[in-house]
């Protein structure tokens, strides 16, 4: 039976979705993973369990043992880190469509990135800081305020801003205490607006690009509140986006692939916060659908398929993506408003990601976002105000812990 497999994934969001969409497309869905809270998965026609997914050998010899029982693999992918550019060298291994596994192997590393793309314009002042290197004589200290992020994790729990030569000292040693053998990547703080470009390239052309803008919330720890779905852009600076993407995609040799930008116009320039090798997270897909009737999670697969994809417009709306979250800690005892937020028009989407019985706490990291709403509208103003007043029905009853 013709069969994908995925490396990983999480309950909700894009690699959840992706399991779902592949059994709808035909295709028996095989999870590779290393937790067994995923052995209940309704869309998995089969689970294999490996405490190390990283284990390339076990992995390769589950599949070769998959092939003898007569499963044609068709595809071999990952939409959660850090397993993306090692399902596509698995692929390669396994003589599949090949996508671009050294380009998503440069991004899954904050610092290489940056190495690769210093000479471009988009790249914002950086310093290296190694684990052996003083903390006595640092360079980068004329230049705060600044951020400090660990090369190798993922969304906003090890990405720190700091704005005294006291806080640089503390925030180098906690993410050393915690990356201790890890270099450590500087960057200068850009004031700005800040977007998400999702992408798609096939044979070397740009397939597909869709821009949005983020609200990002700062309370120690950057968490993207809302997605704004069309960010609103003038023509010359939509133009010279697309201009530095292509230029990046080149000096990445990134020819076969989906990735997501997260981009700041700072000063009315276009500034690279970070690249990640996947289609972007949480309800991203559901975005995309609402405002353009494209499945983009679909197409990327016809893509890991070697099929020919389809990225017709079918609507233009405008969607708002909003997040919810707490300001206080204690354990879930029931959530209301779900129903009166969805009655609300323009509603597409409401989710609710805790159970009752779980610790929820202040947000810390974009895992402690509790419930989304997404709303569509004809104009971007009433999307958001849409959003917003339906966020306004969701309570979340805590005991305090």
């Amino acid at each position: 039976m013709k069969s994908i497999v995925f490396i990983g994934a999480y309950k909700f969001g894009t690699s959840k979705e992706a399991l779902t969409i592949a059994k709808g497309m035909g295709y028996a869905v095989i999870l590779f993973t290393d937790k067994h809270s995923h052995l209940d998965f309704l869309e998995v026609d089969q689970v294999i369990f490996i405490d190390n997914l990283l284990n390339e050998q076990h992995v390769m010899n589950e599949i070769l043992v998959l092939q003898k029982i007569g499963k044609q693999i068709c595809a071999c992918v990952s939409f959660i880190d850090p397993y993306v550019s090692y399902a596509a060298r698995l692929s390669t291994l396994l003589g599949l469509k090949v996508v671009s596994f050294q380009p998503l192997s440069l991004m899954e590393n904050k610092i290489t990135l940056r190495e690769t793309l210093k000479h471009l314009p988009i790249t914002p002042a950086y310093w290296i800081i190694r684990p052996e290197d003083s903390l006595q004589k640092l360079k980068c200290i004329s230049h705060l305020p600044l951020i400090i992020k660990a090369p190798v994790s993922n969304g906003s729990k090890d990405v720190l801003m700091v704005k005294t030569p006291a806080k640089l000292t503390n925030a180098i040693q906690y993410l050393r205490d915690k990356y201790p053998n890890n270099s450590l990547l500087i960057e200068e703080f850009l004031e700005g607006s800040q977007y998400l470009v999702e992408l798609v390239i096939q044979n070397d052309e740009l397939k597909f690009m869709e821009v949005m803008e983020q609200d990002v919330i700062y309370n120690g720890k950057f968490i993207v509140g809302a997605y704004k779905y069309p960010a609103i852009l003038e023509e010359t600076l939509y133009k010279s986006l697309i201009s530095h993407i292509s230029t990046v995609m080149g000096e990445l040799g990134f020819s076969n692939g989906s990735c997501h930008m997260e981009m700041k116009l700072a000063q009315n320039e276009w500034m690279l916060i970070e690249i990640n090798p996947r289609m972007s997270g949480g309800v991203m897909n559901q975005i995309i659908e609402e405002g353009t009737g494209i499945n983009l999670l679909k197409e990327i697969l016809t893509i890991y398929l070697g099929e020919e994809p389809e990225f017709t417009k079918t609507r233009s709306k405008y969607v708002n993506a909003r997040y919810i979250t707490i300001q206080s800690r204690g354990r879930l005892l029931k959530v209301k408003g779900k129903e009166r937020a969805l009655e609300h028009e323009g509603v597409k989407y409401v989710y609710i990601k805790p159970v009752v019985g779980a610790v929820l706490k202040k947000p810390h990291s974009m895992g402690d976002r509790y419930a989304c709403i997404i709303a569509v509208s004809e104009s971007e103003g009433q999307a958001e105000e849409i959003a917003l007043c339906a966020a306004k029905e969701i309570k979340f009853y805590l005991e305090p812990f």
